[in-house]
């Protein structure tokens, strides 16, 4: 892997617009230092609701096609970021995306929930093997809200990593490889609850404001075991959250989803230590997720 950098940082996502949410300041923070950033999307969101009156006719319900504009909107999102390994799990359209739990859409052939997860787990295992990445992130075991890709995300990820290290699982998908250490999204409730109200008291364009539990992951203090500075990368950010456009409002430090409703953006980006054979670093909080790890 001598043509890869030093430092290989894998993350692994439900649809097109969730990296650039969840981890869009720590991607463009360690690709500008010269790490290798690999985003893995599970679906093309094709079953996502659509923002802007003039992309309307994309919608599922509608003339469709939004799965094949959200690849666009995705290769966009990742140039703001400095990011050029994105991919679709298993190529784009393998898998399908859910919809909201659920629905009838759950049980769709080629729907990602309806998929066995060593199955979609192969996929994976070829990525973690060509990589090599010794950092992974991804969802906590509730995909952060309950959706149905991201619990399946999770699974996947986790179980990939569990696999891509075993000598005998499937010799043709490469050499096995451990994942040093692997993450899931997180948000402290403090630092949620002192955005919202620092957006409560300004002045936006949105008709209401979204609640705390709408934000993915929220966890007490004492969950967090890492958190990464993003400041110096809000701009680049901010960039790939309106690159999505069908999905995403952009205003100043705050976004909208479709609902209309405001939510900070938050470039203090936070993680709990979830797996992986590095040791943990107890009893203090990481502002490196490379800590401790080497080639």
């Amino acid at each position: 892997m001598s043509e890869l950098p030093a430092r290989r940082l894998l993350l692994v996502h439900a649809h097109p617009d969730d990296e650039s949410i969840n981890n869009g300041a720590t991607m463009a923070k360690y690709a500008a230092e010269g790490a290798h950033v690999a985003l893995v999307t599970c679906t093309l969101g094709e079953e996502g609701e659509v923002i802007p009156p003039g992309l309307a006719h994309l919608a599922p319900d509608r003339e469709g096609g939004l799965g094949a504009h959200r690849i666009g909107e995705l290769a966009a999102a990742m140039s703001e970021l400095g990011v050029t390994d994105h991919r679709f799990l298993g190529g784009p359209g393998r898998f399908r995306d859910s919809g909201m739990m659920g629905v009838e859409q759950n049980r769709r052939e080629g729907a990602f929930w309806n998929t066995d997860v060593d199955e979609a787990a192969g996929y994976l295992v070829e990525v973690i093997r060509s990589l090599r990445p010794q950092v992974l992130i991804t969802y906590d075991p509730d995909g952060g809200y309950g959706h149905p890709d991201h619990i399946q995300a999770h699974r996947v990820a986790m179980r990939a990593a569990e696999l891509a290290a075993e000598p005998g699982y499937r010799a043709d998908l490469g050499a096995p490889h451990a994942v040093a250490k692997i993450y899931w999204n997180r948000v402290p409730r403090p630092v949620v609850e002192r955005a919202f109200d620092a957006l409560r008291a300004t002045e936006t364009d949105f008709p209401g404001i979204a609640a705390i539990d709408d934000v993915p992951g929220v966890v007490d203090e004492s969950d967090i075991t890492a958190e990464i500075d993003g400041a110096a990368h809000a701009a680049a950010k901010s960039a790939a959250m309106r690159a999505h456009a069908t999905q995403i409002t952009v205003q100043g430090p705050y976004f909208a989803l479709s609902n209309g409703l405001g939510q900070p953006i938050f470039t203090t980006e936070y993680y709990q230590r979830a797996g992986g054979r590095a040791p943990v670093a107890a009893g203090r909080r990481e502002h490196d997720l490379f800590e401790g790890v080497g080639e």
